[in-house]
Formats: C-alpha cells, sequence, structure tokens
C-alpha cells in the first residue's frame, strides 16, 4: 500500500492582488509569493510580460479553481507608444525592423481609435505564447523560423489617447477583453500612422472584478512575511501556529467568493450546507431566490461553498471548496 504524500504548505486560500513589478516573470511572481505565504499551491489568472508591470492577480490554495473567472475579466492597461520605429517584439526588447521619421499629431491619432473599438481582428505578435502546429510562436520566432500567425477576434470596450509628452510619444488607456494583445495595438496603430511604433511602457491596473485599490506590492508582503523562528523558538509546524505568525500576511488576501462577482449568489443554511458537501442538491428558498442559473455559486456563514448550476428552484453542485 503506497502511502499518500504529505502536501508541502499552508492550506491557505484566496485572491493577491500582486502590483508585479518590472523585470519579473509571471511564473516567478507566483513561485514567490507562493514562497513568501508557505502556501499549498498557487496560480495567476493571465500572463504579464516581463517588462510589464502591474496588475497580477494570484490565487492561493482553493481559490485556483476560480482562476477562469477572473481570467475572463475585462482588463484595462495604460500604455506608451513610441513612435517612429517598430520592434521584432513590438516593445523595447526586439531589435527594430523598420524605422520612419514621420510623427503623428493628436488629430490623427484621435480619428484612428475608432478603428481599434468594439469587436477586431487581431494578429497576436510573433514573440507571444500563442501556439503555432504545437509551439509557442515565442520559442519559433527565437529559432529565427518564419511564421504567419493568424489574426483572430478580440473585444475591445474602450481606447482613449490620455496624454502626449512629445510628438514621439503618445500616452493610452484601453479597456478589453481576454487575448488582447497590447503590443500588437501599439504596432498596427504606428503601421496605419505611416510612422511605426512599439510598447515602450506597459502596465496593467484593473481585471475584473479587482481594481487599483486591491494592489498589495512586494515591499509591503516582505515586510509583513514572519521572521524565520530561531533554535531557541523551535518550528511549531501546527495549523494554529503557523495561522498566527502569518496572520499579518494574510490579512492581504481577499476571499475567494470575491473572483465570482459575476455569478448569482445565494446564502445556505448549515444542513444545506452539509448536503452540498456531500456533492447533493438543494432546494432554495426565500423570495429572491433564483429559479434558473447556467452557473451560480452558494455560500455558508460568508464563505464560498460551491459553485454549480439551478434548475427548477434546486440548487446542483459541480464543484465544492472545503475552503
Amino acid at each position: 500500500m503506497t502511502r499518500q504524500r504529505k502536501k508541502k504548505g499552508r492550506p491557505v486560500s484566496g485572491w493577491l492582488i500582486f502590483d508585479k513589478p518590472k523585470g519579473m516573470g509571471s511564473t516567478e511572481a507566483v513561485s514567490k509569493i507562493k514562497w513568501l505565504f508557505k502556501a499549498e499551491k498557487a496560480g495567476h489568472a493571465g500572463t504579464l510580460d516581463p517588462l510589464a508591470s502591474g496588475m497580477l492577480p494570484i490565487a492561493l490554495g482553493e481559490a485556483t479553481k476560480t482562476v477562469p473567472y477572473v481570467m475572463d475579466g475585462t482588463k484595462i492597461y495604460r500604455f506608451t507608444v513610441a513612435w517612429g520605429a517598430e520592434r521584432t517584439t513590438d516593445d523595447l526588447e526586439g531589435e527594430v525592423t523598420v524605422t520612419s521619421d514621420n510623427r503623428p499629431d493628436e488629430a490623427a491619432i484621435t480619428a484612428l481609435l475608432p478603428k481599434y473599438t468594439g469587436v477586431i481582428q487581431q494578429i497576436p505578435p510573433k514573440f507571444s505564447a500563442i501556439k503555432i502546429a504545437g509551439e509557442r510562436a515565442y520559442d519559433l520566432a527565437r529559432g529565427g523560423e518564419e511564421i504567419e500567425i493568424p489574426a483572430r477576434e478580440v473585444e475591445i470596450d474602450r481606447l482613449e489617447l490620455v496624454e502626449r509628452p512629445d510628438a514621439s510619444t503618445a500616452i493610452f488607456e484601453v479597456e478589453c477583453g481576454k487575448g488582447t494583445y497590447v503590443r500588437s495595438l501599439a504596432r498596427d496603430m504606428g503601421r496605419d500612422l505611416g510612422c511605426y511604433g512599439h510598447i515602450s511602457d506597459l502596465r496593467r491596473i484593473e481585471v475584473a472584478p479587482f481594481n487599483e485599490s486591491d494592489f498589495v506590492t512586494l515591499a509591503e508582503l516582505e515586510a509583513a512575511h514572519p521572521p524565520v523562528p530561531t533554535e531557541e523558538e523551535g518550528e511549531d509546524r501546527s495549523y494554529e501556529r503557523l495561522a498566527e505568525r502569518f496572520s499579518v500576511m494574510d490579512a492581504f488576501l481577499i476571499d475567494t467568493v470575491a473572483a465570482l462577482e459575476s455569478l448569482p449568489q445565494v446564502a445556505v443554511s448549515d444542513d444545506q450546507a452539509h448536503r452540498i458537501r456531500m456533492g447533493n442538491p438543494v432546494i432554495l428558498r426565500g423570495r429572491d431566490a433564483p429559479v434558473e442559473a447556467d452557473e451560480a455559486c452558494v455560500t455558508a456563514k460568508g464563505k464560498l461553498l460551491a459553485i454549480g448550476f439551478i434548475e427548477q428552484g434546486q440548487f446542483k453542485p459541480k464543484r465544492v471548496f472545503t475552503a
């Protein structure tokens, strides 16, 4: 009989809205946060390039089950475009491929924006995580292969010119859906304006349902991280002792249920909660209880209990949460 491996880390759950600094990759950020929280598991909702800064929602523990809902959320980016050169990566990291002495005026830029608003066709950058015949586009591009990435449909709700610091620079803000490449926006606008362009600064400031007020910096986390116990103190690995030691850090976490803001939410009684934990359906009571819903979640004592669907007034669980 094989022994079950003991999980490493604490069974801590919730969302950490990390203000990722430039130079740090998304995978590196998740590993750092997982280590700082001594968490059993962690994952992120939407990659952010190393050269970009800003919001990287990181799920710990049971919150990893809600990652798809945050990945589908609307995103807001503030980005700077440098006119006059196009680069292989469409940002500062790549080599210059073509240049121009032309510089667009404010009227030309503003007139172009409606073309990039609504549902549009967009070709992702060659240096992206898009898969071509099972291989990542950036791996093929780095290997010197010429690749053709097909255009795909993305949705842009809002694109605004925020500031023009000088003739060669423009700052924009874009509100967009899943799968939109801001680097492609800079590239395509530069081509349309006849001056070429690339991203020189990119910051994600919102991933619905989270916003800038939820940001937590690396400096804040490191300052709150509990010191390593001395030899005299010893290491008490009990859950209660760990929870006490990490209480300041855990205060940065947002409840898992916050990720499901877009779903109907229903509170259930202790008896109903017990039935749901066993995987059984329950009848929802109350004047405001929905009768039908393709997807909904229920809470018990304010905590997320399960995601499921509602049919003829019955909630039927599909995914049950333990924390």
